[in-house]
């Protein structure tokens, strides 16, 4: 009896009956996993830790760093400059994956992170701190697309969430640990150690994957078929377009008025160049698009795309504004406010390990998408009514919800985009599910910041001390929200400047309503995919034993794509 796999489904949408179907698609018998599958996990979670650390370490300690550095209204660029260049290399590693490979690329990516690590560590000027932030940036953005990439070529697709579970239980120690330790390093001894503390980590993820990350790839082509297949054309108008919006994005409303050429015509410029790209990716001249747009042909795939940019925007929304509330309208310092965080990183990230667990037993996303963005909707509204009254259980409570809606979304997302595609899009899949992952990251900086200058400028007149008011206008109160510069001030200055600052913050939590409500309508769009049970891929791991042949050679593959019980 033949029988129905995923691949032919017509469409992956069009299921008539989604349970018979998926009865139908017959069970493999158990992988067989060894030590060095083994290895290549505990690598994936060491390479994994860097991204949880920078994530959380970073926010808690970006006031201290602007203070230290004077950087004044450059300081988005600290935040501005990783997002940039984490978003628009993704697309490339994904197509350089396939093409070269996995192990090396990992490998590179992890070298690149480290190095942009101790730019920003030795940097003693603005300047020399965001070049830094742009290298670490790019290693960034080529971490969270390989560590999804290597996951998809070791394990089938229902299975995945299993060995997901793994990394992300990683991830949340350093997610846990991150604000703690942000502000411990910032309050008892100096910032540059939220850098210098990846040079370890770093050097030792290096280490493991040169030493266990053996995968197969094409070795029938020369180095010079490989680089004519790159779209170099694709990757400079993407990358461009991402420039150009994120310029506009970071001054619109602060540098400069929204209606001002400065602003206009990047955007502009930006939006139309994305969609130049999509164009010439679909056009006779792209030979092999990094970006194929048959990925975006079923409606699942598509509303899962749109959600994982308003996901992303709304969890950076939460961690670049949180600790503003904590230590300007409650008072603390550095340190404590990396604790007052722990309800969202103690719940969110164990809460997503559970999460793909349940999806890996189930195979069912749509319901998990449905309760994360609810969830999260109530959450943010709930920040809302937050000052400087509030207790200790409104704050804590209030996380925990948004936290709960986030854990449910946070890695559900990509299966959900991967069910309905071929497994020989899931590299360039990956990636281009990364790429919009960071590119909302850009606007969850940039909107709620823009939200929360014009509301201060709006509100400013409060302020009774000219030169106090002068200071924190146009865009420079983000940078002074620390309690250093709110203690710093008398009575009633003091009081009136914290007025202002949780005033401004409400209506930034008033607008992220709009968008989690957009997401949850978006989700009942989705068709739950059955998730598939078997593994057709050439990039799956190859035995350490038959490394030296061939003279240091990742072994030819010369066998049918492998299958999941042979891994």
């Amino acid at each position: 009896m033949a029988v129905e796999t995923e691949s032919n489904l017509p469409g992956g949408d069009g299921l008539h009956d989604k349970n018979d179907r998926e009865e139908a698609i017959a069970k493999p018998p158990p992988m067989k996993r060894g030590f060095q599958f083994w290895a290549i996990i505990f690598s994936l979670c060491v390479t994994g830790l860097l991204g949880a650390l920078e994530n959380t370490v970073v926010s808690t300690a970006m006031p201290t760093i602007v203070d230290d550095l004077n950087i004044g209204d450059n300081y988005i660029w600290i935040t501005n400059a990783f997002f940039l260049t984490s978003a628009a290399v993704q697309p490339l590693f994904g197509q350089l994956a396939n093409v070269f490979g996995r192990r090396w690329l990992a490998i590179v990516i992890v070298a690149v992170f480290t190095l942009g690590s101790g730019i920003c560590g030795g940097a003693n000027s603005a300047n020399m701190l965001i070049i830094g932030r742009a290298v670490q940036g790019i290693g960034s953005g080529g971490i969270n697309m390989i560590v999804d990439v290597i996951v998809s070529d070791l394990v089938p697709l229902r299975e995945r969430g299993n060995f997901i579970a793994i990394v992300l239980t990683v991830y949340s120690i350093g997610s846990s640990m991150g604000p703690f330790v942000g502000g411990i390093i910032v309050q008892h001894t100096t910032w540059r150690w939220v850098f210098y503390i990846n040079l370890p980590v770093g050097g030792l993820a290096l280490v493991l994957l040169f030493l266990f990350l053996h995968t197969g790839y094409q070795r029938e082509t020369t180095f010079s078929q490989k680089i004519k297949r790159i779209d170099y054309i694709g990757n400079v108008l993407i990358m461009g377009a991402t420039g150009a919006v994120l310029c506009a994005l970071t001054y619109g409303g602060s540098r400069y008025a929204w209606s001002a050429w400065q602003i206009v015509v990047p955007l502009v410029l930006g939006l139309a160049g994305l969609v130049v790209f999509m164009i010439f990716e679909q056009s006779e001249f792209c030979r092999e698009p990094v970006v194929p747009l048959r990925l975006f042909k079923n409606r699942t795939s598509l509303v899962v795309f749109v959600n994982t940019y308003l996901f992303t925007l709304l969890l950076y929304w939460v961690l670049f504004f949180i600790p503003v509330y904590f230590q300007v309208i409650l008072g603390s310092s550095p340190a404590r406010a990396g604790v007052q965080m722990l309800p969202i990183t103690l719940v969110a990230v164990p809460g997503a390990v559970v999460a793909v667990i349940v999806l890996s037993k189930f195979g069912k996303y749509k319901a998990l998408h449905l309760a994360g963005f609810a969830l999260l909707t109530l959450g943010m509204g709930l920040f809302a009514y937050l000052d400087r009254h509030s207790s200790d259980a409104e704050w804590i409570v209030f996380q925990i919800i948004a936290a709960l809606g986030s854990g449910m979304t946070l890695n559900t997302l990509l299966p959900a985009f991967q069910a309905p595609l071929a497994e020989s899009d899931q590299a360039a899949a990956t990636a281009t599910w990364s790429f919009m992952r960071s590119f909302g990251n850009i606007w969850g900086v940039a909107i709620p910041a823009s939200i929360f200058n014009n509301q201060f400028n709006k509100y400013a007149y409060r302020i009774s001390n000219a030169t106090i008011r002068q200071i924190l206008s146009n865009g420079h109160a983000y940078q002074h929200a620390s309690n250093t510069f709110i203690n710093s001030l008398s009575e009633p200055t003091k009081t009136e400047v914290i007025g202002v600052f949780s005033d401004s913050l409400k209506l930034v939590w008033e607008v992220s309503i709009a968008f989690c409500g957009l997401a949850c309508i978006l989700v009942f769009l989705e068709k739950d995919v059955p998730l598939r049970r078997e593994l057709d891929t050439i990039y799956g791991m190859t035995e350490m034993d038959n490394i030296e042949a061939r003279n240091g050679d990742i072994p030819d593959i010369g066998k049918p794509a492998l299958k999941a019980s042979q891994v």
